[in-house]
């Protein structure tokens, strides 16, 4: 019977405790961990505005109906403006992979800058968020006869409705509304986080501090938060205004 050759494995590759058997620091894997569980956060979310939509689909809107302003453009356009704000937080999520590159590098000079561009696409998507918000809000000078509850007489009446908020939707069906305020807001939040974070490491590499630290990790952190920022914000524009 032939006996099984041992293998021998160096001392060196042995993990004896103490660190990352990963290879990985300890903030990267809280990172990590973090990012997992807000995605269930979020996944649960899109799961439930679809459940919702499968059940109310004869009256549930179309995003290319309701989300058709551009700005300084009288003409309506579906879906322009939103198309606009993915592109532009897509591109702050290259900007942010150069700031880490260079990080990398030990290059203070090249993540300023990379930093500096990755902070104004964030501001810039939340602004247009902002806007976007607001003509949802203000809805159609039009508006559309619905339904609503009278207090006063205690029944339902019909109404004009413009715009929508948590009650009442001109759009069609309130629901409708509902997730996208929240969707779109606890998204707006994170990115909202993230820009905070990403002017938290700006100011700290303006400073020196990561060269004193001789890494720039906090930048390859603040970089995962902002990549997870923006693959999620691919889900929510499919799942919400293109599906």
């Amino acid at each position: 019977m032939a006996h099984a050759q041992a293998t021998v494995v160096d001392e060196k590759e042995l993990w004896n405790g103490g660190v990352s058997p990963f290879n990985i620091s300890y903030g990267k894997i809280m990172m990590w961990f973090f990012l997992v569980s807000d995605a269930l956060t979020f996944g649960g979310l899109l799961c439930a505005y679809g459940f919702m939509r499968h059940r109310f689909a004869d009256v549930w809107p179309h995003a290319e109906h309701v989300f058709v302003h551009f700005p300084f453009v009288k003409q309506h356009i579906p879906l322009a403006y939103v198309g606009l704000m993915t592109f532009i937080l897509i591109m702050s999520s290259v900007t942010m992979v150069l700031a880490v590159e260079a990080g990398q590098r030990k290059d203070r000079k090249g993540v300023t800058i990379w930093m500096l561009a990755t902070i104004a696409g964030g501001l810039m998507f939340l602004g247009s968020q902002a806007w976007e918000w607001y003509n949802f809000i203000v809805g159609t000078e039009e508006g559309a006869l619905r339904w609503v509850w009278n207090e006063e007489q205690q029944k339902y009446v019909q109404q004009i409705i413009h715009g929508a908020n948590m009650t009442v939707n001109e759009y069609g069906i309130p629901q409708f509304a509902n997730f996208f305020f929240f969707i779109t807001g606890f998204h707006g939040f994170h990115v909202f986080s993230g820009v905070v974070l990403n002017i938290i490491i700006f100011i700290q590499v303006l400073n020196g501090v990561m060269e004193k630290r001789g890494h720039y990790e906090m930048v390859e952190k603040v970089g995962l938060y902002w990549h997870f920022v923006d693959l999620v914000w691919v889900f929510v524009f499919t799942f919400f205004y293109l599906l």
